[in-house]
């Protein structure tokens, strides 16, 4: 598909969200183009909303976010493209914040907690969304080795062998080196820099740093109170303020300091700080209580039961409406980091099997050949673990199959918290199987159980529902979504 010619279409976004002169900011997530404008009243919603190629507009976390679907990344280059070499330059530079343009700006929104909480779910969008791929591709890679070294299986894989240890490592490079990967995106999306971000994340994971971490080793005592060096391996949140901070820092050299000792002490004092901050206090504080509000939801969910199930799986998808689930996303990295699982995350996985059935019985049950074609890849794309071209492509233009797809969330975390499953992977939904394997205790199949008994209720209650009461063929689509075409014909 990427040969494919995105120009017009990119034309025609660019055209509505109010020219390039109105648009401060660009990033996309897996499906969509999340603008930040200048003045979002000036873009033509409905006119967007009925270009081909694009499947519905919304407003929400701050952002003006245009739902693209699986081609995103090529609209994402086109759109780039179309705004010319001097905005793709902004991108790229080190002196243009999308933070700053936000203050910047009138905010619509007169309640300054909210503005702040989107600002927030927009900084942890951009800083996520260019290392979710390959979290999710080391988790499957980690899962299939759990599933090679079930007795069950005649353990087909030894834990010690170096076939196992040399993939072992593939899987878990992604993981432990986290705060470089998140760092680096997160100083792209705020325009700081890069690679002295990198290198501060680095030195959180820096093999003695970690040694050290992983026995609380005191750095220094002051009034009785020790400081301890904590292990940063699969952190997320204490980065993403360290890229804020060295961000800052960079700023203010950059006004301070003759150009000729910019170089070398630019990056030497942002380094030195930055670290000593995230070291002794921020990451400490950070990353405590990131342990603590991930342990304590796996808690609750545990408590709770089927209940807690059955609620959270009835309306996770209604976050990734508005794109709040975003702020889900590193809760569950931060329970795998530390308890090595999410209960949350099982639920989660069921809500995208869900959604995906029932596409699938709308794209079965309909005659008509564009709904049959667009339901076909929303399913198999639901079933990979993105709902998005599923729930704007067709449940919600008929509210009564999201609706149904809801239902079935609700049975599949009811099962799901009844069993106690579990997952230890990132990677959901049906192609997130190997997810449900415990690496720590291969002979445990009861998460994996609850996985099969979830998944089918999730699969035949939503099927069954949307079949018999979600949808017929002489339903009207919603008049806020109309069918669009396929974008590559644009």
């Amino acid at each position: 598909m990427a040969n494919k010619d995105y120009s017009r279409l990119a034309r025609t976004i660019v055209s509505d969200v109010g020219g390039e002169g109105n648009v401060d900011n660009l990033i996309h997530c897996i499906t969509r183009l999340r603008f930040y404008l200048k003045d979002e009243s000036i873009a033509k919603d409905e006119a967007l909303k009925n270009t081909e190629g694009v499947i519905d507009v919304i407003k929400a976390s701050g952002q003006y976010q245009v739902v693209i679907g699986n081609e995103v990344t090529n609209v994402y280059d086109a759109v780039v493209e179309e705004l010319g070499p001097e905005f793709a330059k902004k991108l790229d530079s080190d002196t243009d914040t999308s933070a700053a343009n936000d203050a910047k700006k009138p905010s619509t929104d007169g309640n300054p907690i909210t503005r702040n909480i989107n600002k927030l779910i927009g900084v942890i969008t951009g800083s996520m969304t260019p290392v979710i791929g390959v979290i999710a591709a080391s988790g499957i890679i980690k899962g299939i080795l759990a599933l090679l070294t079930l007795p069950q299986l005649g353990q087909l894989l030894s834990t010690k062998s170096t076939l196992y240890l040399t993939i072992s490592a593939m899987a878990d490079s992604a993981f432990f080196f986290l705060p470089v990967f998140v760092g680096f995106a997160a100083a792209r999306y705020m325009k700081g820099d890069p690679i002295i971000t990198a290198v501060i994340g680095g030195v959180l994971t820096y093999p003695q740093i970690i040694e050290w971490g992983s026995k609380f080793k005191t750095m220094f005592s002051v009034g009785g109170f020790n400081f301890q060096f904590l292990n940063y391996t699969y952190s997320i949140f204490p980065m993403i303020l360290a890229a804020w901070f060295a961000k800052e820092i960079g700023n203010w050299l950059k006004k301070s300091l003759p150009s000729y000792l910019q170089m070398i002490f630019t990056p030497l004092i942002t380094i030195l700080v930055v670290s000593t901050i995230t070291l002794v206090i921020t990451g400490p504080v950070i990353q405590g209580a990131a342990n603590g509000i991930a342990d304590f939801i796996n808690w609750l969910v545990h408590i709770s039961g089927w209940f807690g199930g059955a609620v959270i799986g009835g309306f996770y998808q209604i976050l990734v409406i508005f794109g709040l689930h975003w702020g889900v996303v590193p809760l569950v990295a931060q329970q795998i980091s530390g308890s090595g699982e999410s209960a949350l995350n099982a639920i989660i996985s069921g809500t995208m099997v869900s959604q995906g059935a029932a596409v699938l019985a709308v794209a079965i049950k309909s005659k008509k050949d564009d709904i049959k074609g667009l339901g076909f890849a929303a399913a198999i794309s639901a079933f990979c673990g993105v709902t998005e071209p599923a729930i704007y492509g067709v449940n919600l233009r008929y509210r009564k199959v999201f609706i149904s797809g809801l239902i079935g969330s609700a049975a599949s975390g009811l099962v799901t918290g009844l069993m106690h499953g579990n997952m230890f992977g990132f990677t959901g939904s049906l192609i997130g199987f190997s997810s449900f394997f415990d690496p720590k205790n291969s002979s445990d199949l009861n998460s994996f159980y609850a996985f099969l008994l979830s998944s089918l209720a999730a699969l035949v209650v939503s099927f069954l529902v949307t079949w018999f009461w979600g949808y017929n063929d002489q339903m009207k689509m919603g008049t806020q979504v109309e069918k669009k075409k396929n974008p590559s014909k644009a």
